[in-house]
């Protein structure tokens, strides 16, 4: 059955939209919740909610379903990600594995580079991920 997602207004919605996403381990209405979310509004909307689960089915969802077609927009959700609440304990807390997946968005992004954003910006924020 297919979620029904709004754009979210509040940290409680978006944090029910998360937690039905997430609790199907659903990557595709993942990154339909990412799409319709503005992602400067990410770390008020995550609110203290950030957790390694959350980061990891948002880098997945970013990389199967949005990186190929809008790298822009995965470049702002990762940059406002990392301005979360609670994104360096959690960044901390990744397991090798994990980190490589977020690796791989990062040189997914790099060679999808565009206008959205530079070489600069990309490594600037790669530094901010510790990769």
């Amino acid at each position: 059955e297919k979620l029904h997602l709004s754009e979210p207004s509040t940290a409680y919605d978006f944090g029910q939209m998360l937690h039905a996403v997430n609790a199907n381990r659903d990557t595709a209405a993942c990154a339909d919740l990412l799409r319709i979310t503005d992602p400067k509004k990410l770390p008020v909307l995550l609110s203290n909610k950030l957790e390694g689960e959350i980061l990891l089915i948002f880098i997945q969802s970013l990389e199967y379903y949005i990186v190929g077609e809008d790298p822009g927009l995965v470049y702002q959700h990762l940059f406002y990600l990392s301005k979360a609440e609670r994104f360096k304990v959690v960044l901390a807390l990744l397991s090798k594995n994990e980190k490589e997946q977020v690796q791989q968005l990062f040189e997914f992004l790099s060679e999808k580079q565009n206008n959205q954003y530079s070489g600069e910006d990309l490594e600037s924020l790669k530094k901010v991920y510790e990769l």
